[in-house]
């Protein structure tokens, strides 16, 4: 009659699979962290005053202000 016989994984196999769990969930991590990142650079101004200046709902991606020169005489 065949005994049956149980062999246990060798520590390094275990240590591999312990790594690449930890390199999987550092990956997670930096990729939700990219995420965030975009998130907030993509926020908008809901409700703003500066002075006499009121701004609702305002993104701006590029802003270019030229004030008006004096008429000359």
């Amino acid at each position: 009659m065949a005994r049956d016989v149980a062999t246990r994984p060798s520590p390094a196999a275990s240590l591999v699979a312990v790594a690449l769990g930890a390199a999987a969930v550092g990956a997670v991590a930096i990729g939700a962290l990219a995420i965030g990142r975009l998130a907030v650079n993509r926020l908008t101004v809901r409700k703003a005053q500066f002075g006499t200046l009121e701004v609702d709902e305002l993104t701006v991606r590029r802003l270019r202000i030229i004030e008006p020169q004096a008429p000359k005489s």
